[in-house]
């Protein structure tokens, strides 16, 4: 058997990771500024990470949500204390698809309407209603096409109020910081009317910060940013610094009943407790300022680059858009200097790197980067 060929593939094969260094099968060394899409938010085998999950793998593993978790509770004390929803109710999942699935089921129930508002650009995951209110058609099959999700251009509060006053819409759905898209940013003016716009039509706010959340921005959520609150807030990515978790907050107004939401491996022990170890550390290593700090760092040394057309982005969610003769850049980066970036078509390369990246490694990218730009360019 095969695998279901899918995924272009570099011929790259890490096999060990320590902070934001990779080695590969052959020993060769990396630096990881990509996380594995912002996955890895605490570091690559960070010691108290290990340690808690080889602890709790020897106790147990897994069990069924049909029995007592303390560590569910836990996890959503310490994650309501820490994101500061705390008065909000925590749904636990495997991803970030997931948990805009069961978001999206959660305002349609409580509002018992069916349509949704999503934005232009965005990608809010590939499972059924989370591709239908992601804006790419191909990678929406047939099977997803609705007439249920429409969708508005971004910081454009006229064009929302015109679809919302149609009527017979659950939510809105935005992410904190548009990802996939090249990293682009609801303006604070837009955010905060589109509060206003829900309320005023009975809808559902719902923040996706699944990319943009967890610390990355230099606040816990991007929207905090504003001083906006969300009605639901979905999260995944860095929550479990690669062990598969996703979660949903949900207002107190949103009331839960038995059946209503269900999840077989989602919430379960292992999954817990990475999320626990990466709260512990994001916390005791004030990772979160330093994602403001280098991420101010990598703003102002970008400055007037003359390789860029616009750098984008907060803290350590960050878009490099080229000009059109550096197209090619991010494959050089990697394959002469060993610096695992990503990218949002050929145009963008996003900086994603896990929160603990240092002032030292920042500057070594930059220090390449230049290297690599002050030649005439290369494609």
């Amino acid at each position: 058997m095969n695998l279901f060929d899918v995924y272009p593939l570099w011929d790259i094969e890490p096999v060990k990771g320590l902070d934001t260094t990779l080695w590969d099968k052959d020993g060769v060394e990396y630096t990881d500024l990509y996380g594995g899409h912002a996955v890895i938010s605490v570091g690559h085998c960070h010691p108290h990470y290990v340690k808690m999950l080889s602890d709790q793998l020897g106790k147990l593993g897994f069990y069924s949500n049909a029995v007592q978790n303390s560590l569910q509770r836990d996890l959503a004390a310490r994650l309501g204390k820490v994101c500061g929803y705390d008065d909000y109710s925590l749904f636990l999942c495997n991803s970030g698809a997931e948990a805009n699935e069961n978001a999206l089921k959660v305002a349609s129930f409580h509002t018992g309407k069916a349509k949704v508002l999503a934005f232009r650009k965005a990608f809010h995951g590939r499972t059924s209603g989370a591709v239908a209110a992601t804006d790419n058609p191909k990678i929406q099959a047939p099977f997803n096409a609705t007439q249920n999700i429409v969708f508005a251009p971004l910081n454009d509060l006229e064009a929302v109020d015109m679809e919302l006053s149609r009527g017979g819409f659950a939510a809105v759905i935005i992410e904190g910081i548009q990802g996939v898209a090249g990293i682009y940013e609801p303006t604070e003016e837009f955010i905060n009317g589109l509060r206003l716009l829900c309320d005023k039509y009975g809808c559902i706010l719902i923040i996706d910060e699944i990319q943009s959340g967890y610390g990355r921005t230099g606040r816990f959520f991007a929207h905090q940013h504003y001083g906006v609150r969300a009605d639901i807030v979905t999260m995944a990515k860095g929550m479990g610094n690669g062990f598969p978790i996703g979660g949903v907050l949900i207002s107190p107004s949103i009331k839960a009943s038995y059946g209503m939401l269900g999840t077989t491996f989602g919430g379960n022990h292992l999954a817990c407790t990475a999320a626990l170890a990466v709260l512990d550390i994001i916390e005791n290593e004030n990772l979160i300022e330093n994602a403001a700090k280098i991420g101010t760092y990598f703003e102002n040394a970008f400055k007037d680059d003359k390789a860029l057309k616009e750098y984008r982005g907060k803290g350590l969610i960050i878009g490099l858009e080229l000009k059109d003769e550096y197209v090619g850049l991010r494959n050089r980066l990697l394959f002469e200097k060993h610096f695992f970036t990503g990218a949002a078509g050929a145009q963008v390369i996003r900086l994603l790197p896990s929160l603990t990246v240092s002032q030292e490694t920042a500057e070594s990218f930059v220090k390449a980067w230049k290297e690599l730009t002050e030649l005439s360019p290369r494609t």
